[in-house]
């Protein structure tokens, strides 16, 4: 298999499915195509239809979104329990994660992912301040019903922790105050080794893309 990525630094749709293949031991050859100034990966038609990232190719076929990426590697290796077992906790993650795929446009829009920066207090509105505050009622209802065998969201890893991990990434770049359990849930994301190794990845990288750094020093 081949994933498709952007930056890591900025890419979060890319971080999703590169963070589950990796976590849960999935081997793939990674394919980074870069950001151009406009935000848009450079050489993505060659791989998907919507020129977009990331998309993971199988078996010569692509599959793209994130969301679909992870179903399908769900589909292929049943043994690693991507969902959760347990049928009511499986529809609470599904839900979780197309809520997190379709929602938050004021998070993503006021605090994108950059996990090379660091901007305090920045991008906070009455806008994004309701969905952070919404993501803390997810984590600490997943967590209080469901997590109680581990410190991720429904206690080992999971799809809804790979599809968490962007926000974490945003919450740190921002300095966002969160209540003791979801920071508690922020520091078991950062603990696990794709994340680490997907961090290490966008520090190392210097590309400067315009369109995701609203906050920059001009």
């Amino acid at each position: 298999m081949i994933l498709a990525i952007g930056n890591k630094n900025y890419s979060s749709w890319s971080m999703r499915p590169w963070v589950l293949a990796r976590e849960a031991g999935i081997a793939f050859e990674e394919k980074q195509l870069k950001f151009g100034d406009d935000g848009r990966p450079v050489g993505a038609a060659a791989f998907s239809p919507t020129q977009k990232v990331p998309v993971l190719i199988v078996d010569g076929e692509p599959v793209w979104d994130s969301l679909a990426i992870a179903e399908t590697l769900a589909e292929r290796y049943p043994d690693k329990q991507l969902w959760p077992a347990d049928a009511r906790a499986r529809a609470y993650a599904r839900s979780i994660c197309a809520e997190m795929h379709s929602g938050f446009q004021a998070l993503r829009e006021r605090m994108p992912m950059n996990i090379r920066g660091r901007h305090p207090g920045k991008g906070l509105t009455a806008e994004s301040q309701r969905d952070i505050d919404r993501v803390v009622a997810i984590w600490t209802e997943c967590r209080s019903r469901f997590g109680l065998g581990g410190p991720l969201l429904f206690g080992r890893f999971t799809i809804p922790d790979a599809y968490y991990a962007p926000v974490v990434m945003r919450f740190q770049t921002y300095a966002v105050k969160l209540p003791a359990a979801a920071q508690a849930y922020c520091d078991a994301v950062l603990a696990l080794a794709s994340v680490r190794e997907w961090m290490e990845g966008a520090r190392r990288e210097t590309e400067f893309v315009p369109a995701d750094e609203p906050y920059a020093q001009k």
